[in-house]
């Protein structure tokens, strides 16, 4: 087994971390808030002070942060992975970041010695609890092959797609996917809500046809009932529609769907709705429609 350091221990790093313990693995875990940590440690997992001591003696360093300033800070900073981590340790980042400085991070590890992978992830914090998470991984054939028990410990669906910053494009192009079928799934809800449909009874029906698809089989429920309680951010989402919107425009390439989904999710965040769960863009659908929020059991 390994010795695997976790920088970054939110709603997706920490099921992770725990997954690696459970896989048998020497978890050494960082993060800013000290509770996060803690639950590690509970886990069977070991906590660290820092990000030098995280890494420090770790054959495989896993970043799970925010964005791509974090990321930057994280592996350049004086108490960072590139000064302290140990040569020829692996370092992957399963962060969602954009896909240039993706490359550029992954030139400047490779030059200190260090073996770079990047690997975003899909499928949630349920997909992080249950070790089902899609991984989408970018780096030298080499390199996926030595931290492929590393990635079999927190996901199904490992792929390799290319070099360096492929599988941030990849995770990019996931994130297009989700954000356009999440508005059309809330679309479709506040339609069939408007004409007193049953509503379960035509989820059910629709999952099991051509239209059937996960935002249906997994968040459905909670926007029927709206509860938006965070499997993944509206904050978070905006950020990685700024990625693909982003990089779509450097490649010349339209994505006139995606682009106004990545408005309404901005909107959404600029009402105040950005610690909710991406799914609340139901709400922006009810406000559009000029129906207002009520009690979904008096539907």
């Amino acid at each position: 087994m390994s010795t695997v350091a976790i920088i970054g221990l939110g709603i997706m790093g920490l099921p992770m971390a725990v997954n690696l313990v459970k896989a048998g693995h020497d978890v050494i875990g960082y993060n800013r808030s000290q509770d996060k940590t803690d639950q590690l440690v509970e886990a069977g997992g070991r906590g660290a002070s820092s990000v030098a001591d995280a890494v420090r003696n770790a054959e495989f360093i896993i970043t799970m942060v925010p964005d791509s300033p974090d990321v930057e800070a994280v592996l350049t900073g004086e108490d960072g992975v590139l000064a302290h981590a140990q040569q020829g340790a692996y370092w992957i980042d399963a962060s969602t970041i954009r896909p240039d400085v993706s490359t550029r991070l992954a030139a400047a590890a490779e030059e200190s010695g260090l073996k770079a992978l990047d690997a975003p992830v899909s499928g949630g914090e349920q997909g992080a609890i249950e070790a089902t998470l899609s991984i989408m991984v970018g780096g030298a054939e080499g390199d996926f092959a030595a931290a492929l028990p590393i990635l079999e410990a927190v996901g199904k669906t490992i792929v390799h797609v290319g070099p360096a910053g492929s599988g941030q494009t990849v995770k990019a192009a996931n994130q297009l996917i989700v954000a356009g079928t999440i508005q059309l799934v809330a679309e479709a809800l506040v339609f069939l809500e408007a004409h007193r449909v049953d509503t379960a009874a035509a989820v059910k029906v629709l999952a099991g046809g051509l239209a059937g698809n996960r935002i249906l089989d997994r968040k459905a429920e909670g926007m029927l009932a709206r509860t938006f309680e965070p499997g993944f951010r509206v904050d978070l989402h905006h950020k990685d529609l700024g990625i693909v919107v982003a990089a779509a425009r450097e490649a010349g390439v339209a994505i006139p769907l995606g682009a106004h989904t990545a408005q309404l999710m901005g909107s959404l965040r600029a009402q105040g709705h950005g610690s909710l769960d991406h799914s609340a863009l139901l709400l922006l659908v009810e406000q559009l429609s000029g129906i207002a929020p009520t009690d979904p059991s008096s539907r």
